[in-house]
């Protein structure tokens, strides 16, 4: 009798367990967000509707290219940081990665706070979505500071079998080689070296793409900072944000306009045009 019963429950147990294999829904590609600058004279309201738009596609995480507060004063840059928390918590679930801007850290003090409520150390790394995400700090610097590039490459040397990776900072100082295809600079030859998928800034407000020897350099569009120049969406003036998936070792990047467009990034050109 009991060896009919346990029988009995082991057929049941296959049963649902075979049930469960084939009914079980597949698991869904990760999915992340880029996002730009919220500062650089704030245009209200702007950032709280990137973030209703990106918390309604459902990001695995955030990652920010920093200027998160205006910033400059030191004895009101905890007030701004704390009204930033507020403003983010209804979105506490999604993770949110920051890096440090020219907005957020100008002094000491200012970088102690970045430090407090960014909850990161002002350059770090970490893995999510299947890459491995390095975060620099340029914030007080439009040239790379002293050691940043060494840290990098320590960095990129200790996860060099990541398949997908990404550099992330505030300031694009990679710019002017990226525009001129230079493939000699330093930040270059160690994408190349270590395998690096794509090379995020911000700063600009201003979409520019540029593909260079196999890299991508990418300055986000605006998330609330003040839109410089002409404002044309096809010069790559325009407020949004920006949806990363990754497939293995294929990454697909499309740009939002808020309220608008979505695009591939590749429709982008280095000079920021609308290139199709």
């Amino acid at each position: 009798m009991r060896r009919a019963v346990a029988l009995a429950c082991l057929s049941l147990a296959v049963l649902v367990l075979v049930r469960l294999t084939v009914f079980a829904a597949p698991a869904a590609t990760p999915h992340f967000m880029l996002l730009g600058d919220r500062t650089g004279e704030v245009q209200p309201g702007i950032f709280e509707r990137v973030w209703r738009e990106i918390s309604s596609a459902k990001p695995a995480f955030v990652v920010s290219v920093g200027d998160t507060i205006q910033g400059g004063n030191d004895a009101t840059a905890e007030a701004e940081w704390r009204e930033v928390r507020a403003l983010l918590a209804p979105y506490r679930k999604i993770p949110l990665y920051l890096a440090p801007g020219n907005h957020d850290i100008w002094s000491e003090p200012s970088a102690r706070l970045f430090q407090e409520y960014a909850e990161r150390p002002l350059h770090y790394s970490f893995d999510a979505g299947g890459a491995h995400f390095t975060v620099l700090d340029n914030s007080r610097s439009d040239a790379w500071p002293a050691g940043e590039l060494e840290w990098l490459a320590g960095d990129l040397r200790a996860h060099a079998a990541v398949p997908v990776k990404f550099v992330i900072s505030h300031r694009p100082s990679w710019l002017l080689d990226a525009a001129l295809g230079n493939t000699a600079g330093p930040l270059h030859r160690m994408a190349k070296q270590y395998g690096v998928c794509c090379v995020i800034a911000g700063h600009v407000h201003q979409l520019i793409h540029a593909e260079v020897d196999g890299v991508r350099y990418l300055a986000l569009p605006s998330a609330g900072g003040h839109l410089r120049l002409s404002g044309k969406y096809e010069d790559g003036w325009f407020f949004g944000w920006t949806d990363v998936e990754i497939k293995g070792r294929e990454v697909a990047i499309q740009v939002h306009q808020l309220d608008g467009p979505v695009t591939p990034v590749t429709a982008w050109g280095r000079a920021g045009l609308l290139v199709r």
